[in-house]
């Protein structure tokens, strides 16, 4: 085997030498974990991270050991124990919601960060609101970077289904951002006009 075997090499050694596993392990490890970070809190991430390489260990005579890339079938294993973890993901992401920007006055740009404060918080509830499956495929492709292909693969769903869930939520996210938008500021007296003061 190669200094830098790709990942169905490692994976294939790794039937007769488990330690060969490690190469994929140190791979890949980051990646997952950050994905599950920003999905749950750290404990829960750390534990579902160091569970995804579990059960790839336990699953690794299945893998296609003529893939190179075993990330979509890591990040697919990662998104279905995340997904057992959904109502406390849900919680969490209301619970942003509830959060209020504190209101600062004087300072350059308070208020749009005050607004992105307000958006956040809208955005939080909106991926709160999202089925399940349509929030793994646009997790998956935002926060893992996969692209649409690859969240096939980690899903096994064809791409077609991938598209048409990444299509619903991001007209469901576009709808509950364009209702939080602020309502267009009243004119004002304009006071070079013949009335103004």
């Amino acid at each position: 085997m190669s200094e830098h075997p790709i990942d169905g090499q490692a994976i294939a050694a790794s039937l007769a030498d488990p330690r060969a596993f490690g190469v994929i392990f140190e791979r890949h490890f980051g990646a997952i974990h950050n994905y599950l970070r920003r999905r749950l809190n750290r404990q829960l991430a750390d534990e579902l991270a160091s569970q995804t390489f579990l059960v790839a260990f336990d699953r690794r005579a299945s893998f296609d050991h003529r893939r190179s890339d075993s990330r979509p079938w890591l990040f697919g294993i990662a998104t279905n124990l995340a997904r057992n973890h959904r109502r406390r993901e849900i919680r969490e992401l209301r619970a942003i919601t509830e959060l209020t920007p504190d209101p600062v006055l004087g300072i350059d740009g308070v208020e749009s960060r005050i607004d992105a404060e307000r958006m956040r918080g809208v955005l939080a509830q909106a991926l709160a609101d999202l089925p399940s499956e349509e929030a793994d495929v646009l997790l998956l492709l935002v926060w893992a970077e996969l692209d649409q292909p690859e969240i096939a693969d980690a899903l096994a769903i064809p791409v077609g289904t991938v598209k048409s869930r990444l299509s619903r939520a991001r007209r469901r996210l576009q709808a509950e951002l364009a209702l939080a938008q602020p309502a267009a500021n009243p004119p004002t007296a304009n006071p070079t006009a013949p009335g103004g003061k």
